[in-house]
């Protein structure tokens, strides 16, 4: 029997198997056997099982197979997509466990490097037509969800609104200085705290000096940050050091009750007592310029007493 003729009786013996299948529909109450009795011999009815069976069980017809060509990934894709969802799933574990407190920038740069990495490694072959270098295409383009592109483009948007490119160096492989020492700073702070715990008292008077050099570090970095622009999002530092600065000035001010003097007290208590006495210097000169000019309308006496003189002459004519 040739291949057409084997494929010919495969599609007859596929024809019977929907007739069975609507028959038994039909007759609930009773056996697809015995509805089919006088239609199918045995040895058809056993043929027709066997193919239902080969069917549930995935096997193929041959020619009535699926045709080839289905959206299935290449061993080379399906490597590159499962190093990017790996990658993924790390750089997202280390995003939420940094979230609070937040250490996203400091902690989480070499995972966001990798992942980087990897979807350069997807998108390289984009514009290319070849078939075997089809991947950009079939992971980047192939369906309207885009998956991938979603992820990276979430990614490289928590990365900038972080503003984490403030906190590393220019080719963003490691942190910066200036980021490390304040990071430094910082710890230094905390360990002060938490070793005069006793009492307010005790952290207002011996961390004065370890939370001034903080906050002096801090707002110089705020000033060199708005000369070089670096931030592509306003003016921000990255998110790290914000909040770190941001944990300390509450534990101080709040927590604590503590004040630093500002080293400018004396202009701005000037400042404050000018502008509380520009009422009275207003009111002053106000009624000195009225009483100057009630002076300029007051006559002298001796022409006050022609002018009678001259009234009592005309009087008298």
């Amino acid at each position: 029997m040739g291949p057409d003729a084997t494929a010919a009786r495969r599609r007859s013996l596929l024809l019977l198997l929907l007739l069975l299948l609507w028959s038994g529909a039909l007759a609930l109450a009773g056996s697809p056997h015995r509805v089919l009795h006088d239609l199918l011999s045995e040895q058809r009815l056993l043929e027709v099982e066997d193919l239902s069976l080969s069917l549930l069980q995935g096997g193929r017809l041959g020619p009535l197979s699926l045709p080839p060509g289905l959206p299935d990934l290449d061993p080379e894709c399906r490597e590159l997509l499962l190093d990017f969802a790996r990658s993924s799933a790390e750089l997202t574990g280390c995003l939420v466990r940094s979230a609070r407190p937040v250490r996203l920038c400091q902690t989480c740069y070499p995972l966001f490097q990798q992942v980087a990495g990897k979807m350069d490694n997807i998108s390289r072959a984009v514009g290319n037509t070849s078939e075997s270098h089809s991947c950009a295409r079939s992971l980047l383009m192939a369906d309207r969800m885009q998956i991938v592109v979603i992820l990276s483009e979430f990614f490289n948007s928590t990365w900038q609104k972080a503003n984490c490119a403030n906190c590393l160096t220019n080719k963003s492989e490691e942190l910066s200085n200036s980021t490390l020492y304040f990071l430094s700073l910082f710890n230094h702070t905390l360990t002060c705290f938490e070793h005069n715990l006793q009492g307010s008292i005790h952290i207002c008077k011996n961390c004065r000096e370890a939370y001034k050099t903080l906050s002096n570090l801090y707002n110089e970095m705020q000033k060199m940050n708005e000369l070089e622009n670096k931030a592509e999002s306003g003016t921000h530092l990255c998110i790290d050091v914000e909040d770190a600065m941001n944990i300390t000035r509450k534990l101080w001010s709040r927590t604590f009750n503590c004040s630093v003097p500002c080293s400018d007290t004396v202009p701005v208590i000037a400042v404050s007592v000018f502008i509380l006495f520009l009422p009275v210097v207003f009111y002053l000169s106000s009624f000195l310029h009225s009483e100057q000019k009630k002076r300029k309308l007051i006559l002298p006496k001796r022409l006050k007493s022609s002018t009678s003189f001259a009234n009592i002459q005309e009087n008298s004519n």
